[in-house]
């Protein structure tokens, strides 16, 4: 149970680096502005950023939902040993 417990909390661990990781390679969304002051990207521009964003996004959603659930986990581990 022990062994569990540590494998887990590992999992947790790297879980949160990834996601830290992956927030901050996300664009700001402070560019969309960029568009009233004449700063706007050409179209292809947008579509290559557009797909890095979606992909960004779907991985961050995807490692936030096992950082939630790894969580949950860890903590009834933790709570049901004592």
């Amino acid at each position: 149970m022990d062994t569990l417990r540590i494998v887990l909390l590992v999992m947790q661990i790297l879980s949160c680096v990834a996601l830290t990781a992956i927030i901050t390679m996300q664009d700001s969304k402070e560019g969309a502005m960029g568009a009233l002051t004449g700063n706007s990207e050409s179209y292809m521009g947008k579509g290559k950023a557009a797909t890095k964003d979606a992909k960004l996004a779907s991985i961050t959603k995807w490692i936030a939902a096992a950082f939630v659930l790894l969580t949950l986990i860890v903590s009834l581990l933790y709570t049901t040993a004592k």
